[in-house]
């Protein structure tokens, strides 16, 4: 059986992390969130993999080229413009010859998931086996309501607060038939001018074909769709890989827990890291810094004296200058924090951070997030993010200066003060 992974999509809600690279690559414990689904997929026996790009599409190429070296064969499929996921999967056509996995390159799941929903379709007769989740907020999601225990009724994408058919959400994974196909040509664009899978699913439904739900657990599963949800996805994936240390770590540092250290990273003395925690190749931690829970670190950063981490995700080539402080945030590749740069993460009524997604003032319902800078991002002295604020790729916070809101991609935003200097017998306070 080969699988399908849909990888087309912008993630325009993560901005500024998307402004320059796909979703699908942004790294957590070390692995790209498409690789942790390869991953998956390899150890189910699927290893022949269609995947669909369209955003950055050569940055995908690139990173998995045809898969050999992460045990799996790949082929890529161009969706030649964002159409919705039946439009995607429409065009993968010409690669399958028979029953096929399908999932959506931005998730995080256990590989148990897949075996589930395998399973029922290896051992029922349907035309398609559907993965389920329970989910809080079903408004967010496309809804599935089941005729019994496992059978597919209906499937209502996004319905208004309060008119949902169940809490079950469509969690994004499947098995398919070849009928899927004849579906796809049947369907009409929806509101939001896609070509929506889901409606090809209705359309088998609708023929009296049978179409399966298989619900999986809520912890095994992870959906990431705003910038906060990948300080979560990160903690989801430190807490379930394996951890070892290769690297130097010199005498009179302290490694608490489950921490990897990659072989050519560094910890000097004096440095106290409390797992789970993930240093890649190349980076050199301390002196005398603290890194605390649920923190992954990239490829040649360097953190300085006596900073304090925390639940943040740093990736490559960024530099934490002395005496900074990073809490619940996310620093892109190449930002340079000068010493003494704090990213506060509380407000001071301790209520709820709130950040700006697409125009809209989102409650992130975290009370403790901090900063969110692209690449190539440079502090001044001193300089201070206030909870929940962004900062595009390549701009420059000024010494001194506080964010109290976002800034936009090359900015550079200076505090203006005004200087009196004078000889001492020119003041009169003296």
């Amino acid at each position: 059986m080969k699988a399908v992974v849909l990888a087309a999509g912008e993630g325009v809600r993560l901005q500024p992390i998307t402004a320059t690279r796909p979703k699908h690559l942004i790294k957590l414990g070390g692995k790209a969130i498409l690789e942790h689904c390869i991953d998956a997929l390899r150890s189910h026996g699927l290893t022949d993999i269609v995947i669909v790009t369209h955003y950055m599409s050569d940055a995908i190429r690139r990173y998995f080229g045809d898969g050999e070296k992460f045990g799996v064969k790949i082929a890529y499929v161009e969706q030649k413009a964002v159409l919705g996921t039946g439009n995607a999967v429409s065009t993968v056509e010409p690669y399958v010859d028979g029953d096929f996995a399908l999932v959506y390159g931005d998730l995080l799941f256990a590989s148990d998931i897949l075996k589930a929903v395998l399973h029922r379709y290896e051992t029922e007769d349907a035309a398609a086996v559907m993965a389920v989740v329970p989910v809080d907020k079903p408004e967010s999601y496309g809804v599935v309501e089941l005729d019994g225990k496992k059978g597919v009724k209906r499937i209502v994408e996004k319905p208004a607060a309060g008119e949902a058919p169940s809490n079950l959400a469509n969690a994004g994974i499947y098995v398919l038939s070849q009928e899927i196909f004849e579906k796809l040509r049947q369907i009409k664009a929806s509101v939001r001018g896609e070509w929506e899978l889901t409606d090809a699913l209705s359309l088998l439904i609708k023929d009296g074909k049978t179409v399966l739900a298989a619900e999986i657990s809520r912890s095994d599963w992870f959906d990431i769709g705003r910038p906060w949800d990948l300080l979560d996805a990160n903690s989801w994936v430190l807490k379930r890989m394996k951890h070892k240390v290769y690297g130097i770590v010199e005498q009179g540092a302290h490694l608490i827990g489950p921490v990897t250290v990659a072989e050519t990273a560094r910890i000097r003395s004096g440095a106290y890291i409390e797992g789970p925690v993930f240093i890649d190749e190349g980076s050199d931690i301390g002196p005398n810094c603290y890194i605390r829970p649920c923190t992954s670190i990239g490829r040649n950063v360097r953190i300085g004296n006596a900073c304090e981490v925390k639940n943040s995700i740093i990736m490559d080539y960024t530099h934490v200058g002395h005496l900074a402080y990073v809490g619940d945030s996310i620093l892109c590749e190449h930002c340079n924090l000068a010493a003494g740069t704090i990213t506060a993460n509380l407000r001071l009524d301790d209520g709820h951070v709130k950040m700006l997604v697409k125009g809209d003032v989102v409650d992130t319902g975290r009370r403790k997030l901090g900063a969110i800078l692209g690449d190539s991002v440079k502090t001044g002295v001193n300089a201070l993010l206030m909870p929940g604020v962004k900062v595009g790729q390549n701009s420059w916070i000024g010494a001194n200066f506080t964010v109290y809101r976002d800034i936009p991609a090359n900015t550079i935003a200076m505090l203006k003060q005004e200087e009196d200097i004078r000889q001492k017998s020119e003041c009169p306070l003296l």
